[in-house]
């Protein structure tokens, strides 16, 4: 049974309706994304950071796995599969996917601001003045831009044992996410399936230029 790793961008849940991160003048809903993905941008204005996610919350309530998603899971069938994502949506958990590890923290999770392992579920509108029970404001479960990504050393764990890495639906922009790709052994099989691929100069990669639920069928395991 191989051990089949997959790496997933904004690209792998637009095709369930949700926005990929940004737009291509690099505003997110109109925010420039320090305003809506920094501590800095929290600290400034605590009640627009929420609504934003708040948004996000709401969308991603509506909307449903995609066939790439359902594509994973039916690949469980007959392969170890690790999903590393750097998407906040549960959309690989709902589609069925058993092993996931978020990088970039959870959507329909919230955290302490005064105590980070303080984490509980939450669906719905987070607003001013929901406490921890230590008596601190609750934020979003979110990895924003200046912050460390703790998931970090399990992902380069899991991707150190991949016999093939398929990466879906990523800018390969992002770090230290798009790092992942370095840890592999030299002769892991690379597959990068986005309809604007990045320029990756890397022989090991094998480059499908499509939608993720069309190029996931193009991959070959042998």
């Amino acid at each position: 049974m191989k051990h089949i790793v997959i790496l997933s961008g904004a690209g792998m849940s637009a095709e369930s309706g949700l926005k990929t991160f940004r737009d291509s003048n690099g505003l997110w809903e109109g925010h420039d994304v320090m305003e809506v993905a920094s501590p800095q941008g929290f600290e400034k204005n605590p009640a627009l950071v929420l609504e934003f996610y708040n948004q996000r919350r709401r969308q991603l309530l509506e909307v449903e796995p995609n066939r790439a998603h359902l594509a994973l899971v039916e690949m469980e069938k007959k392969h170890k599969v690790s999903i590393v994502t750097q998407n906040v949506d549960d959309l690989h958990e709902r589609a069925g996917s058993s092993s996931v590890l978020h990088l970039h923290g959870e959507l329909f999770k919230v955290r302490s601001t005064y105590d980070s392992s303080d984490v509980q579920e939450w669906k719905k509108d987070l607003n001013l003045g929901d406490l921890c029970q230590k008596g601190h404001q609750l934020r979003p479960h979110i990895v924003w831009f200046g912050e460390e990504v703790p998931a970090i050393p399990k992902a380069i764990s899991i991707c150190q044992s991949a016999d093939v890495l398929i990466i879906i639906g990523t800018s390969m922009q992002v770090y230290p996410a798009a790092s992942l790709m370095n840890y592999v052994d030299a002769r892991t099989k690379v597959y990068y399936i986005d309809p604007n691929p990045a320029a990756i100069q890397n022989e090991q990669v094998i480059v499908i230029p499509e939608a993720a639920s069309t190029g996931i069928y193009k991959v070959k395991i042998d």
